[in-house]
C-alpha cells in the first residue's frame, strides 16, 4: 500500500467492512484472521471476513500494519489499546 490512508487502486471494487473484533489463529501450515463486529448485548461476535494466508504472509501483513499505525500516530498522536480514538 503506498503511503497514506487509501489503497494503491481506490477505483476497485472492494467492498470495506467495519471490524471492532479480531481472532487469530493457526495450524502447521496456515494463518487464520477473522474479522467481526461485536457490540453491548450481542452473544457473540458476527464473524463477516475470515482471511486465510500463509505464515510468510501473515508476518508481512503484521509489518505493513504496523508501519501504517506508526505513520497513523505520528499524525493523530499515540494510541491506547483496545480505546477508539478520535
Amino acid at each position: 500500500m503506498a503511503h497514506g490512508s487509501r489503497p494503491e487502486n481506490p477505483g476497485n471494487d472492494a467492498e470495506g467492512r467495519y471490524a471492532n473484533y479480531f481472532k487469530a489463529g493457526h495450524n502447521a501450515f496456515e494463518v487464520i484472521l477473522e474479522f467481526a463486529q461485536f457490540y453491548e448485548g450481542d452473544e457473540r461476535p458476527r464473524v463477516h471476513t475470515r482471511i486465510v494466508t500463509s505464515p510468510a504472509y501473515a508476518k508481512t501483513f503484521l509489518e505493513v500494519l504496523r508501519d501504517s499505525l506508526e505513520r497513523y500516530e505520528s499524525v493523530y498522536g499515540p494510541l491506547a489499546a483496545g480505546k477508539p480514538h478520535e
